[in-house]
């Protein structure tokens, strides 16, 4: 697909000290912004600083009432600016103070895959969400860690670069749609859809922008500290929370970023992919 320009360039403004994550997150909004219906009271599962959600539903085109939700007390302090959030909860995902059937709707965003207790949370949403209730979700596949390049170092194992990768994004699972499908129904929920997204050359276009900066970070501590630490350690978390990069510039920078970017015409599996569905409704 082609690169959104438009969110592109919003994404590099507001997450000026991470290129890598605006290209990924604009060509992932805009495929979330097309598929969601939300109507009600949302529950944004790992709703992080609030940014990415600011974000997506504006390119909806809608003004939504939700219940933030993340287990990191810095970023819940930061979407507390957001005026859409009725609540916010600084918990994990696996016990959310709410009752049972709640939620008209969940949203995840790149956020499941950094849950070791998967289970648990997909049960928590089957508590939370009414009978008939929707979730989306966007989460890697099987398929990211197969389009990776992988090292840049010649004759470096291949295997090792992969698990430095994961423990690089904190990242515990790559389900495919069967193993969403059967999550999902021991839980009381249907899939209706599942929709691929991110290329084999879009991937790559990550991988080398990550390289170039979170994993030099990552590299320049011997692997001991995330990136997103080292950002907050650096106080960059908290400028891009209080200001975004002037446009003319966050323009260039994001044309840059895409340059040279194609379809990719190899036939190969998405990286990432959209979930949807629903609470199935209580039978008798």
């Amino acid at each position: 697909m082609s690169i959104p320009s438009d969110l592109l360039t919003e994404f590099v403004a507001r997450y000026p000290a991470q290129p890598a994550t605006a290209f990924l997150r604009s060509i992932e909004i805009q495929r979330f912004a097309d598929a969601i219906a939300p109507d009600g009271l949302g529950l944004d599962l790992g709703c992080g600083d609030g940014i990415l959600t600011d974000i997506l539903f504006r390119e909806a085109g809608v003004v939504p009432r939700l219940v933030g939700v993340d287990i990191d007390p810095l970023e819940t302090t930061a979407a507390a600016q957001y005026d859409f959030y009725e609540r916010i909860h600084t918990v994990p995902a696996q016990a959310i103070p709410e009752p049972d059937a709640s939620f008209d709707y969940v949203i995840s965003n790149s956020v499941l895959e950094h849950i070791p207790d998967l289970e648990g949370v997909i049960a928590e949403v089957g508590r939370l969400l009414k009978p008939g209730g929707q979730f989306w979700f966007t989460v890697p596949g099987p398929g990211f860690r197969a389009n990776l390049s992988g090292s840049i170092v010649p004759g470096a194992s291949h295997e090792a670069y992969l698990a430095e990768l994961d423990k690089r994004l904190a990242h515990f699972h790559y389900l495919s749609e069967t193993d969403w499908h059967d999550i999902c129904e021991r839980n009381g929920l249907a899939v209706d859809s599942i929709e691929g997204y991110l290329d084999r050359g879009e991937t790559r276009r990550w991988e080398t922008l990550s390289r170039m900066t979170g994993g030099l970070l990552h590299s320049l501590t011997g692997g001991r500290s995330r990136p997103i630490e080292i950002q907050r350690r650096l106080k960059l978390r908290d400028l891009q929370n209080h200001m975004a990069m002037p446009r003319p510039i966050a323009v260039a920078l994001a044309k840059a970023i895409a340059m040279g970017v194609r379809p990719d015409t190899v036939d190969v599996p998405p990286s990432c992919l959209l979930v949807t569905g629903h609470r199935q409704r209580v039978q008798g």
